[in-house]
């Protein structure tokens, strides 16, 4: 690959002379120059292996020159060789601030300024080979870390199948209460990533009821006191099985199962939480499942029309659910109306699908 060496100079002979021993240098491709101006402009163009400045040159000296190629998005790091007298002390130093790399005294000796090119080419090229080494790193670490996120997402994908293989509901409740809560998230005026992870935590509400008896859960009629008592046991168990997961997708996960189904007015179980002692995923799920529950048909009810559930949360603000989650709720619902649609039973069969079920994107 050639190396472009940048030479700008407005005395003729100079320039001859420093082309000469930039063209000796293998692979090296020279772009000389008279005036700085034009100069900059080749370095706006593509940026340069190696630069080469006078100091004294009528209408900008190498100072300017210096200052103006670090400026450049591409120059930074790019070496400079200022080309001044012996006893220009004072130069050099400013010349150093500005980003000089080396220098060469007039009259130019040509040993010293082949080795000097050659040795900040060299300096030049060990220096992208790190850059392109570190890129080629961060490369492969975002694709691993995008392998595992994907991983991750899959398995709760399957674990929220299957505590819904074991209810009698729909792939498309886990993605319209999912959705439904993700809206909530957002119209609350949480960030982006709290969206997501509520998005992609919420699906886990119920995965606890993996350890309730069939007989229970999939009981036609109504529960028994007793029923109840162990049905009302899977908030906990969804807590035990997703505890202490370092992922924070996990851990919301975890928040979700153990406090889903807490009341804002604490009548709710298993601990009895009220208010924002409850966290705010446990209340916007809260919005969010039971909605979906009402105006969805269950084989042991028909569906409720979509206003009617409205008004139960409406009813219910302050007593079974935050008041904040209802209205962000309520104040989406054409956006709620059109996840109720999007994500339709009859296209979110869970029993139809036996390895994969939908998940919210």
């Amino acid at each position: 690959m050639n190396t472009n060496i940048l030479i700008v100079d407005d005395s003729e002979l100079n320039l001859m002379l420093m082309t000469s021993l930039a063209s000796s240098i293998p692979d090296a491709e020279t772009h000389a120059f008279d005036d700085p101006l034009a100069a900059l402009q080749a370095c706006a163009e593509f940026t340069p292996d190696l630069i080469l400045v006078d100091y004294m040159m009528p209408d900008m000296n190498g100072h300017e020159f210096i200052r103006i190629v670090r400026s450049l998005p591409d120059c930074h790091d790019v070496p400079i060789i200022m080309v001044t007298t012996e006893n220009e002390k004072q130069v050099r130093s400013h010349a150093l601030e500005l980003g000089a790399t080396e220098f060469l005294a007039k009259p130019i000796d040509v040993t010293e300024c082949r080795i000097r090119m050659r040795n900040l080419l060299a300096l030049r090229r060990a220096q992208s080979m790190l850059k392109d080494r570190a890129k080629h790193l961060e490369f492969e670490v975002a694709q691993a870390t995008n392998a595992l996120l994907e991983r991750e997402n899959e398995l709760i994908s399957r674990l929220s199948c299957a505590a819904e293989f074991r209810d009698p509901e729909t792939g498309g409740h886990i993605n319209r209460m999912a959705h439904y809560s993700r809206l909530i998230a957002e119209k609350l005026g949480m960030d982006k990533a709290y969206q997501d992870l509520m998005l992609k935590a919420a699906p886990m509400h119920d995965i606890g009821k993996i350890g309730i008896p069939d007989y229970i859960l999939l009981k036609p009629g109504k529960l028994t006191p007793e029923e109840m008592d162990n049905m009302r046991r899977h908030p906990l168990i969804g807590s035990e099985i997703l505890a202490g997961s370092d992922a924070p997708v996990i851990r919301l996960g975890e928040e979700i199962a153990r406090t889903h189904h807490e009341k804002y007015d604490g009548s709710g179980y298993p601990n009895g939480l009220k208010g924002e002692d409850i966290p705010l995923s446990g209340r916007i799920v809260a919005v969010a499942d039971v909605f979906d529950a009402l105006s969805s048909a269950r084989p042991y009810k028909p569906a409720w029309p979509m206003e009617e559930a409205r008004a139960f949360l409406v009813k219910n603000a302050g007593s079974h659910f935050c008041p904040d989650c209802v209205e962000a709720f309520i104040s989406a619902w054409d956006q709620v109306v059109e996840i109720r649609y999007r994500f339709d039973d009859e296209q979110n069969d869970i029993t139809a699908m036996p390895v994969e079920c939908q998940t919210p994107a």
